[in-house]
């Protein structure tokens, strides 16, 4: 068994005990990263949030794990961040992550058709403050493929009547890109980059729906 399997399993079991009705986070690493329960403490914040990242997660593969991740769950409110990882891949077309997007939006809708979806923008990446290693890969997924795909995940809100979001003003630098001290190896975030977006992302967390 892999490590996101060993995720999904470990997240079945956790939902057993869950809260429903709560907030849910559900995505790839950039989700799996954001230490929200962590920040909650810190801000004396009494709000529930499920983070049910898994790092290296493709669209598909959230798609497939939807219920574990989302809808057993049973959350009023859903904040996705997946498809880096297809956008890292330079055989997976933007249509077919979005197409998946798409199914995955329908099933939560399907199964909650109460809940609120939050489809945020991709965050930014640098290339010039990259890990040698991560320079191949951030020359596939680069700054202009990622608002390519934030247009397409735009429509694809607006297609279903949920909420597009974008909090990554306090990320980026002069240029647009993530700035430098906020990476860890050029595409990764460090916790004060998250603490950078924290007021913004919370805001939709509590508004009223």
């Amino acid at each position: 068994m892999n490590d996101k399997e060993l995720k999904v399993q470990r997240y079945r079991e956790e939902n057993k005990t869950v809260k429903y009705g709560q907030t849910v986070f559900a995505g790839s690493s950039l989700m799996e990263m954001f230490p929200i329960n962590k920040l909650l403490v810190e801000h004396n914040d009494s709000m529930v949030i499920y983070n049910r990242g898994i790092g290296g997660f493709i669209s598909r593969e959230l798609l497939e794990a939807v219920d574990v991740c989302i809808t057993d769950l049973k959350p009023s409110k859903v904040f996705i961040n997946i498809g880096t990882n297809d956008l890292s891949d330079s055989r997976i077309p933007i249509s077919e992550l979005m197409e998946n997007y798409d199914r995955i939006i329908t099933e939560i809708e399907s199964k909650l058709p109460k809940a609120v979806v939050y489809l945020m923008a991709y965050y930014p990446v640098n290339y010039d403050a990259a890990a040698e290693n991560m320079k191949e890969c951030l020359k596939i997924r680069s700054n202009e493929k990622i608002r390519t795909a934030n247009a397409e995940v735009k429509k694809l809100a607006e297609k279903h009547g949920q909420r597009y979001i974008d909090i990554n003003k306090n990320l980026m630098d002069g240029q647009g890109r993530l700035k430098a001290e906020y990476t860890i190896e050029g595409m990764h975030i460090k916790e004060c980059g998250y603490r950078a977006v924290y007021d913004d992302i919370m805001a939709y967390v509590k508004e009223e729906i």
